[in-house]
């Protein structure tokens, strides 16, 4: 491989347990999965850039763009591992992120429990001073009250400073005037509410603001060490974030903003998937990621994957919305839990088998990795039932133990349920492929759609050898495993667009319908949001105008797609219409008929992103002939309770129209297969393998 390749890109995604890489060069394809190092995390990419530029023939100076996603944000907020941070609010505000919103997600639960608040009370500091709801000043900021607040925060110790004043969103002056004075007493990062979430609700902005603060000084320092590391092994190229919402944007925004990293790894997945959906044409399909700790569904229609003003991040309740700890940041939508292949499995206090959300992670990691690891775990459990081969897991790169798995499972599970090894080992798995079952049945019905109506798209070290009995469990007939599905987020990095999208909260009534000022509103959320994605390309830019709208009294909003052009006055009618139509497809009619109902917009949105050129289209194609194996081995067969014979083929010996009859496992360095006695597969035309239901007709 020579060094005039016209276009050498490189994904790095940073999980839980693997880091991943995935190299493009013209085209083709170079990957690996690399143990991630919780001391240093930039470690494993250095490790894994130094595998694939080995592989490819290249030096790492031949790189010309790196893209990187990480969970280091999310882990930070969900362990608490982050900075000292100290939070500046409205006097009388002070324990909004405490109180949050007071409604009980559990009516009669006695014992609820919610996150604690990322910052304690007493790290918490009030000045007096009021914007009111309209962005007028109401009360002055008390600057003297400022500079003593300042004096406390260099006394304390703290590493970082949360601003979230009221209503700020309507007018961000009283913030910014707060950062100013504190700055001149501090050398501190100091994160303002009207910049990272510029939208109504405090609770949820408050929180927001207080994230993006925590996590600032570790993911800083973070990019720091790697951008040097890079540079120090001869990798000059920029460095690009892949943020939660799914685009592009330069590390020094992410350094400013790393709460908008947060699920910036599973984002890179949700790409991947629609860029599988959109290459064979299909409308409807949802994303099935599992990896070594998470796994995550995502629901993708007409290409495009779901997308969010708000998610939550550490839910103390299994699928229940309000136990998390909100981030108001724009976020493709998706559900995630505790299910990944180092998913620790263990019998609760009712003699129930539970797995997760406790994982192995890396470091021990499960206990067939010979790492120290003593408890059994979800790769423990593929590996006794036959689905994993000892000798050629990671493509030979880690030599499992069979008898630490069966051990483990035996000692945690079996035991204490009177089973057999085999027995246990299919109880784990059963439970964690019910609990993904129940995820995406509940994910799809809030969304109001069928989960059954998809076509599921699986990737990730360890989704494609559960997707098969996923699928049997929700009905759904067809599944696509495109090719590098191992490494599926890392390369769905490579797809993403540079992309930004910038949001506030505006009230308009339609009925004082302002075109001028509407207009002057998005036409500064434009430069914002094309602002972060100049710094990442020159090319054609598309744009995406969303307004959040309700009824006047309601307590949420739906969003409207609106026309990217300058409205005029008689535009209030035509959005009337807009809002209606798409408030009956989420409800299934419009609210008429009531005199003085008042249509109103909360939040407006613009997401600016480059465009790129669609990918080439297939139709799903037809079995041309079959494929015998050439060797078996012995996997547990859920139907009838006992180890069957399977046949094992290579990925790379099949080739486009070969048909594997299940049970059968398709195996590759990064990820295998597993095809039950219900499934058949055939690959296609790009090298996807497409798993459908015996007898099943498309």
């Amino acid at each position: 491989m020579n060094g005039t390749a016209k276009d050498i890109r490189l994904g790095a995604d940073i999980g839980g347990t693997f880091t991943d890489i995935a190299l493009d060069i013209d085209g083709r394809l170079f990957s690996t999965k690399v143990l991630t190092d919780y001391a240093a995390p930039e470690r494993a990419i250095l490790d894994g850039i130094g595998i694939v530029t080995r592989e490819a023939g290249i030096s790492p100076g031949a790189l010309q763009t790196i893209i990187h996603g990480t969970t280091l944000a999310t882990n930070a907020l969900i362990e608490r591992r982050g900075a000292r941070t100290a939070f500046v609010t409205t006097e009388g505000f002070r324990d909004v992120i405490e109180m949050r919103t007071e409604s009980r997600f559990e009516q009669y639960d006695l014992d609820l429990r919610l996150p604690e608040p990322l910052i304690p009370r007493e790290h918490r500091f009030t000045v007096a001073g009021r914007i009111g709801a309209e962005g007028q000043e109401l009360q002055p900021l008390d600057e003297a009250a400022l500079e003593r607040v300042a004096e406390r925060i260099a006394a304390g110790g703290f590493r970082s400073v949360a601003i979230g004043f009221i209503h700020s969103y309507a007018n961000p002056a009283h913030e910014q005037r707060a950062r100013e004075i504190l700055q001149r007493r501090l050398d501190l990062p100091i994160s303002i509410s009207a910049e990272v979430s510029p939208q109504m609700r405090e609770f949820e902005r408050f929180n927001t603001v207080c994230a993006n603060a925590y996590v600032r000084p570790q993911i800083g320092e973070y990019l720091a060490r790697l951008q040097a590391s890079l540079k120090e092994m001869g990798a000059t190229c920029p460095v690009f974030m892949i943020h939660s919402g799914g685009g592009l944007i330069s590390v020094e925004t992410a350094s400013l903003f790393p709460v908008r990293l947060v699920e910036s790894g599973p984002a890179g997945g949700a790409i991947f998937a629609a860029d599988i959906a959109r290459r064979f044409g299909l409308g409807s399909v949802f994303s099935y990621d599992m990896g070594g700790t998470t796994a995550k569904i995502c629901l993708i229609e007409d290409f495009e994957p779901r997308t969010a003003r708000t998610f939550e991040v550490a839910r103390t309740y299994r699928f229940a919305k309000g136990s998390g700890m909100p981030i108001s940041i724009p976020v493709i939508e998706m559900i995630e839990i505790g299910a990944g292949g180092g998913s620790i499995a263990r019998v609760d206090a009712m003699g129930r088998i539970q797995t997760g959300p406790e994982s192995a992670g890396s470091e021990p990691g499960p206990a067939c990795y010979g790492r120290g690891g003593a408890r059994p775990t979800i790769t423990d459990a593929d590996l006794a039932l036959g689905k994993l081969d000892p000798d050629n897991f990671a493509g030979g790169a880690i030599r499992l133990d069979a008898g630490a798995s069966d051990a483990a499972i035996v000692a945690d599970v079996g035991e204490r349920l009177s089973l057999d090894t085999l027995s246990a080992a299919f109880g784990i798995c059963e439970v964690v492929d019910e609990n993904m079952a129940n995820a995406a049945r509940v994910h799809a019905v809030e969304n109001g759609r069928d989960i059954a109506d998809n076509v599921m798209i699986a990737f990730g070290g360890a989704a494609p050898l559960h997707a098969a009995r996923l699928c049997e469990k929700l009905g759904i007939d067809r599944c696509i495993v495109p090719q590098g599905a191992g490494v599926g987020s890392a390369i769905g990095f490579l797809k993403a667009p540079f992309g930004y999208e910038a949001l506030t909260s505006r009230l308009v009534r339609l009925s004082r319908f302002d075109a001028p000022e509407v207009n002057a509103l998005l036409g500064e959320l434009t430069r914002t949001a094309e602002s972060f994605v100049r710094a990442g390309t020159s090319g054609a830019i598309r744009r995406d105008i969303t307004a959040f709208m309700r009824y006047a009294g309601q307590g949420w909003e739906i969003p409207v797609p609106l026309p990217d052009r300058p409205f005029d006055a008689s535009d209030a009618d035509r959005l009337t219409a807009l809002f209606r139509e798409h408030y009956a497809r989420f409800f299934g009619r419009a609210i008429d008929g009531f005199a003085g109902l008042e249509i109103e917009i909360v939040t407006w949105s613009v997401k600016a992103q480059d465009e790129r050129p669609a990918p080439e289209r297939h139709a799903l194609a037809p079995a041309a002939r079959e494929v015998e194996p050439q060797a078996t081995r012995d996997v547990f067969d859920p139907g009838s309770g006992a180890m069957r014979p399977a046949g094992i083929i290579e990925r790379t010996a099949l080739r486009a129209g070969d048909h594997v009859a299940g049970p059968a496992i398709i195996v590759e360095s990064e990820t295998s297969t597993l095809l039950t006695a219900l499934f058949d597969a055939v690959v296609q035309a790009d090298g996807s393998i497409l798993l459908e239901r015996k007898g099943s007709a498309r």
